[in-house]
């Protein structure tokens, strides 16, 4: 590792000792951060597989349920109540802490299920059909929120590893080594100081 092109002088060389210790500290305290975003980015990520889980059992529902509702009623008439059903969904931008960092998300309010056609023409099939999707939207749109916030937590375990690597590699090594080069030039030139005065001092005896 190369050392920094720095004069040997005692200044650069208090300046070198007090950007080590800003380095050390900064150094523990980006692995402190980086251990943090690690262990709720694994929180996060079980936390998807759960959610996928669920979808997976949602899926399992829901599907064969609309597939007896066509057979049951005929496509025509799922078609009808299908044009009959209209929603409104609100989505919009939240804020949500995550390893002690605030990263902005997704929100989707799901609105209350309601029933838009006649009792005459409903059928039991159909609200079974209803009640699952309804379930399976609401885990789609929790799931887009956090694996959001995933996304944006393995971003920033990166950003923080690639700072960690960098201290941990390239700028405190490269300071240790300046300093230790300034230590030995200054201790050199006090040895060649106290060299010089008892030369002059046993010269002065002398005459």
């Amino acid at each position: 590792m190369a050392k920094l092109n720095i004069a040997p002088t005692k200044s650069n060389l208090l300046s070198i000792k007090e950007q080590l210790s800003v380095a050390v500290d900064g150094y523990d305290l980006l692995e402190q951060k980086r251990e943090i975003l690690v262990m709720e980015l694994m929180r996060m990520v079980e936390k998807v597989k759960l959610l996928e889980r669920d979808i997976d059992n949602t899926i399992g529902k829901a599907y064969p349920a609309l597939k007896n509702m066509l057979v049951t009623v005929g496509s025509d008439r799922v078609e009808r109540i299908a044009h009959s059903v209209k929603y409104d969904y609100n989505m919009k931008e939240k804020s949500v802490q995550a390893g002690g960092m605030t990263f902005n998300s997704i929100d989707v309010e799901i609105p209350k299920q309601q029933l838009f056609y006649s009792f005459m023409g409903t059928f039991a099939d159909s609200d079974k059909v209803m009640v699952e999707f309804f379930k399976l939207l609401n885990l789609l749109t929790e799931l887009a929120s956090i694996r959001t916030i995933v996304w944006r937590l393995a971003n920033e375990v990166k950003k923080t590893q690639r700072r960690v690597n960098a201290l941990d590699k390239m700028i405190i090594p490269q300071t240790e080594e300046t300093k230790v080069y300034i230590e030995s030039v200054l201790e050199e030139r006090d040895r060649e100081n106290v060299f010089v005065l008892k030369s002059l001092k046993n010269r002065k005896r002398d005459a």
